[in-house]
Protein backbone atom coordinates (compact mmCIF):
# COMPACT_ATOMS: atom_id res chain seq x y z
CA UNK A 1 0.00 0.00 0.00
CA UNK A 2 2.45 2.42 0.92
CA UNK A 3 4.60 1.62 -2.10
CA UNK A 4 1.47 2.44 -3.94
CA UNK A 5 1.05 5.91 -2.56
CA UNK A 6 4.55 6.75 -3.18
CA UNK A 7 4.39 5.92 -6.60
CA UNK A 8 1.28 7.63 -7.34
CA UNK A 9 3.07 11.18 -5.77
CA UNK A 10 5.97 10.62 -7.73
CA UNK A 11 3.97 10.23 -11.10
CA UNK A 12 2.30 13.73 -9.98
CA UNK A 13 5.75 15.32 -9.25
CA UNK A 14 7.31 14.07 -12.61
CA UNK A 15 4.21 15.20 -14.95
CA UNK A 16 4.47 18.12 -17.18
CA UNK A 17 2.84 20.85 -16.21
CA UNK A 18 -0.95 21.23 -18.08
CA UNK A 19 -1.17 23.85 -20.91
CA UNK A 20 -3.54 27.28 -20.13
CA UNK A 21 -6.27 26.56 -22.36
CA UNK A 22 -6.59 28.08 -25.24
CA UNK A 23 -9.35 30.08 -24.90
CA UNK A 24 -7.45 31.91 -21.50
CA UNK A 25 -4.51 32.82 -23.71
CA UNK A 26 -6.54 33.80 -26.88
CA UNK A 27 -8.22 36.53 -24.44
CA UNK A 28 -5.23 37.54 -22.63
CA UNK A 29 -3.55 38.22 -25.95
CA UNK A 30 -6.61 40.12 -27.53
CA UNK A 31 -7.04 42.18 -24.29
CA UNK A 32 -3.18 43.53 -24.79
CA UNK A 33 -4.07 44.15 -28.70
CA UNK A 34 -6.47 46.12 -27.89
CA UNK A 35 -5.65 48.00 -24.97
CA UNK A 36 -2.11 48.75 -27.59
CA UNK A 37 -4.68 49.70 -30.42
CA UNK A 38 -6.91 52.17 -28.02
CA UNK A 39 -3.37 53.43 -26.36
CA UNK A 40 -2.17 54.54 -29.81
CA UNK A 41 -5.68 55.94 -30.87
CA UNK A 42 -6.19 58.06 -27.92
CA UNK A 43 -2.43 59.36 -28.29
CA UNK A 44 -3.55 60.35 -31.96
CA UNK A 45 -6.90 61.69 -31.29
CA UNK A 46 -5.24 63.92 -28.13
CA UNK A 47 -4.96 67.22 -29.45
CA UNK A 48 -1.96 69.28 -29.38
CA UNK A 49 -1.67 72.31 -26.83
CA UNK A 50 -3.56 75.09 -28.03
CA UNK A 51 -1.73 77.92 -28.49
CA UNK A 52 -0.93 80.92 -26.00
CA UNK A 53 -3.65 83.77 -26.96
CA UNK A 54 -1.66 86.98 -28.07
CA UNK A 55 -2.16 89.95 -25.06
CA UNK A 56 -5.48 91.91 -25.67
CA UNK A 57 -4.20 95.66 -26.72
CA UNK A 58 -6.43 97.94 -25.66
CA UNK A 59 -7.37 101.37 -27.46
CA UNK A 60 -5.95 104.80 -25.99
CA UNK A 61 -8.92 107.03 -25.06
CA UNK A 62 -9.18 110.67 -25.35
CA UNK A 63 -7.33 111.31 -21.32
CA UNK A 64 -4.84 108.59 -21.81
CA UNK A 65 -4.13 109.58 -26.06
CA UNK A 66 -0.35 107.88 -26.07
CA UNK A 67 2.36 106.18 -23.74
CA UNK A 68 3.89 109.57 -22.54
CA UNK A 69 0.48 109.89 -20.82
CA UNK A 70 0.04 106.79 -19.51
CA UNK A 71 2.94 106.27 -17.55
CA UNK A 72 2.79 109.87 -16.31
CA UNK A 73 -0.38 108.98 -14.76
CA UNK A 74 0.59 106.04 -13.19
CA UNK A 75 3.33 107.83 -11.35
CA UNK A 76 6.58 106.42 -9.73
CA UNK A 77 8.52 108.21 -12.37
CA UNK A 78 7.75 105.37 -15.28
CA UNK A 79 7.65 108.49 -17.40
CA UNK A 80 11.20 108.38 -17.45
CA UNK A 81 11.16 104.93 -19.60
CA UNK A 82 8.95 106.48 -22.35
CA UNK A 83 11.34 106.48 -25.06
CA UNK A 84 11.63 102.72 -24.63
CA UNK A 85 8.37 102.09 -25.77
CA UNK A 86 8.17 102.89 -29.30
CA UNK A 87 4.23 102.28 -29.83
CA UNK A 88 1.55 101.53 -27.55
CA UNK A 89 1.22 98.32 -29.29
CA UNK A 90 4.41 97.84 -27.69
CA UNK A 91 4.15 98.67 -24.17
CA UNK A 92 0.82 96.67 -24.05
CA UNK A 93 2.40 93.52 -25.33
CA UNK A 94 5.73 93.16 -23.76
CA UNK A 95 6.68 90.25 -21.45
CA UNK A 96 8.35 90.83 -17.73
CA UNK A 97 11.52 89.48 -19.23
CA UNK A 98 11.27 91.91 -22.53
CA UNK A 99 10.99 94.39 -19.47
CA UNK A 100 13.71 93.74 -17.60
CA UNK A 101 15.88 93.74 -20.35
CA UNK A 102 14.37 97.46 -21.40
CA UNK A 103 15.86 98.10 -17.92
CA UNK A 104 13.29 98.26 -16.00
CA UNK A 105 14.65 97.88 -12.53
CA UNK A 106 14.10 97.30 -9.50
CA UNK A 107 11.20 93.95 -10.12
CA UNK A 108 8.84 95.76 -8.40
CA UNK A 109 8.76 98.54 -11.18
CA UNK A 110 7.74 96.11 -13.31
CA UNK A 111 5.06 94.53 -11.36
CA UNK A 112 3.74 97.65 -10.92
CA UNK A 113 3.82 98.31 -14.64
CA UNK A 114 2.25 94.79 -15.64
CA UNK A 115 -1.02 95.37 -12.89
CA UNK A 116 -1.93 98.90 -14.27
CA UNK A 117 -1.64 97.22 -18.06
CA UNK A 118 -4.00 95.08 -17.06
CA UNK A 119 -6.43 97.27 -14.88
CA UNK A 120 -6.38 99.84 -18.19
CA UNK A 121 -7.14 96.41 -20.57
CA UNK A 122 -10.29 95.72 -18.09
CA UNK A 123 -11.34 99.36 -18.33
CA UNK A 124 -10.69 100.09 -14.86
CA UNK A 125 -9.41 103.53 -15.13
CA UNK A 126 -7.97 106.03 -12.65
CA UNK A 127 -9.95 109.66 -12.21
CA UNK A 128 -10.75 110.98 -15.34
CA UNK A 129 -10.02 108.08 -17.54
CA UNK A 130 -14.09 107.53 -18.64
CA UNK A 131 -14.07 111.19 -19.99
CA UNK A 132 -14.50 111.65 -23.59
CA UNK A 133 -14.16 115.55 -24.43
CA UNK A 134 -10.29 116.26 -23.44
CA UNK A 135 -8.60 118.94 -25.52
CA UNK A 136 -5.04 119.03 -24.91
CA UNK A 137 -4.51 116.90 -21.38
CA UNK A 138 -7.61 119.11 -19.85
CA UNK A 139 -11.25 118.29 -19.14
CA UNK A 140 -14.20 120.42 -18.84
CA UNK A 141 -16.72 119.48 -15.97
CA UNK A 142 -20.21 120.81 -15.87
CA UNK A 143 -23.18 120.82 -13.13
CA UNK A 144 -26.65 119.68 -14.25
CA UNK A 145 -29.22 119.34 -12.52
CA UNK A 146 -33.35 117.65 -13.31
CA UNK A 147 -36.26 118.54 -11.43
CA UNK A 148 -38.38 114.65 -11.23
CA UNK A 149 -40.92 116.24 -8.46
CA UNK A 150 -41.22 119.01 -6.12
CA UNK A 151 -39.47 116.57 -3.16
CA UNK A 152 -36.76 115.35 -5.73
CA UNK A 153 -33.99 116.72 -7.67
CA UNK A 154 -31.10 114.95 -9.46
CA UNK A 155 -27.30 116.47 -9.99
CA UNK A 156 -24.34 115.09 -11.01
CA UNK A 157 -21.60 115.73 -13.54
CA UNK A 158 -21.40 115.33 -16.97
CA UNK A 159 -18.17 116.41 -19.30
CA UNK A 160 -18.53 118.45 -22.07
CA UNK A 161 -17.08 119.69 -25.07
CA UNK A 162 -14.70 123.11 -25.01
CA UNK A 163 -16.75 126.19 -25.09
CA UNK A 164 -20.07 123.93 -25.01
CA UNK A 165 -22.76 123.70 -22.37
CA UNK A 166 -24.90 120.81 -21.29
CA UNK A 167 -27.85 121.82 -23.28
CA UNK A 168 -25.74 121.54 -26.65
CA UNK A 169 -25.38 117.88 -25.78
CA UNK A 170 -27.88 115.27 -26.96
CA UNK A 171 -29.25 113.29 -24.09
CA UNK A 172 -27.51 110.17 -24.53
CA UNK A 173 -24.06 112.00 -24.50
CA UNK A 174 -25.62 113.66 -20.89
CA UNK A 175 -24.19 110.55 -19.22
CA UNK A 176 -22.98 110.99 -15.75
CA UNK A 177 -18.57 111.25 -15.16
CA UNK A 178 -17.55 108.96 -12.48
CA UNK A 179 -15.89 109.46 -9.47
CA UNK A 180 -17.20 113.32 -9.38
CA UNK A 181 -19.78 115.02 -7.00
CA UNK A 182 -21.31 117.94 -5.92
CA UNK A 183 -21.00 119.64 -2.51
CA UNK A 184 -23.29 122.67 -1.23
CA UNK A 185 -25.28 124.49 -4.17
CA UNK A 186 -23.22 123.93 -6.99
CA UNK A 187 -19.89 122.63 -6.47
CA UNK A 188 -18.19 119.83 -7.94
CA UNK A 189 -15.48 118.03 -6.10
CA UNK A 190 -13.39 115.25 -7.00
CA UNK A 191 -9.76 114.34 -7.28
CA UNK A 192 -7.25 117.06 -8.84
CA UNK A 193 -10.55 119.15 -9.78
CA UNK A 194 -10.14 122.57 -10.20
CA UNK A 195 -13.25 124.58 -9.83
CA UNK A 196 -14.18 127.76 -11.51
CA UNK A 197 -15.44 130.67 -10.75
CA UNK A 198 -18.81 130.99 -10.88
CA UNK A 199 -19.90 127.94 -9.99
CA UNK A 200 -21.15 124.63 -11.65
CA UNK A 201 -17.84 124.19 -14.21
CA UNK A 202 -14.50 122.88 -13.04
CA UNK A 203 -11.58 121.42 -14.77
CA UNK A 204 -9.64 118.42 -14.44
CA UNK A 205 -5.97 117.91 -16.08
CA UNK A 206 -3.55 115.28 -16.80
CA UNK A 207 -0.70 115.60 -14.27
CA UNK A 208 1.88 113.42 -13.34
CA UNK A 209 1.16 110.91 -10.66
CA UNK A 210 -2.82 111.38 -10.50
CA UNK A 211 -3.72 107.22 -10.79
CA UNK A 212 -0.39 106.27 -8.53
CA UNK A 213 -0.67 103.83 -5.90
CA UNK A 214 1.35 105.43 -3.35
CA UNK A 215 3.85 102.66 -1.44
CA UNK A 216 4.13 102.29 2.21
CA UNK A 217 6.88 103.67 4.36
CA UNK A 218 7.98 101.83 7.07
CA UNK A 219 7.30 102.04 10.63
CA UNK A 220 10.44 101.12 13.27
CA UNK A 221 12.23 98.89 10.69
CA UNK A 222 9.11 97.65 9.65
CA UNK A 223 7.35 94.60 10.64
CA UNK A 224 10.47 92.22 10.63
CA UNK A 225 13.22 93.98 12.71
CA UNK A 226 10.03 96.17 14.45
CA UNK A 227 10.57 94.71 17.85
CA UNK A 228 14.44 95.01 17.68
CA UNK A 229 14.84 98.61 16.54
CA UNK A 230 12.18 99.68 19.52
CA UNK A 231 14.43 97.48 21.84
CA UNK A 232 17.62 99.42 20.56
CA UNK A 233 15.87 102.71 20.63
CA UNK A 234 14.25 102.37 24.54
CA UNK A 235 18.08 100.82 25.91
CA UNK A 236 19.59 104.15 24.08
CA UNK A 237 17.09 106.29 25.54
CA UNK A 238 17.71 104.50 28.97
CA UNK A 239 21.08 105.58 29.08
CA UNK A 240 20.93 109.09 27.89
CA UNK A 241 18.64 109.78 30.88
CA UNK A 242 21.17 107.66 32.93
CA UNK A 243 24.12 109.66 32.00
CA UNK A 244 21.82 113.28 32.52
CA UNK A 245 21.33 112.21 36.05
CA UNK A 246 25.16 111.29 36.63
CA UNK A 247 24.74 107.89 37.22
CA UNK A 248 27.59 106.57 34.25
Amino acid sequence: MNSLRLHSAFGLLLRPAAAAPVGVSTSVQGLRAFSSTTSSRSAEASPSPAPKPKAWIPNPTPFVPNVQTFLSLIGRDLKSHASKFPSWESLFSLSSEQLKELGLEPPRTRRYLLRWRDRFARGEYGIGGDLKYVKDGKAILKLVEKVKSPELRLRYVVNVPEGKEVEDLPLSQQVKAKGFKVRGIDKITGPHVLPLKGGGTAVIKVSEGMWEHKRGHKVDGGERRRAEVRFKRGVAERKARREAQGLY
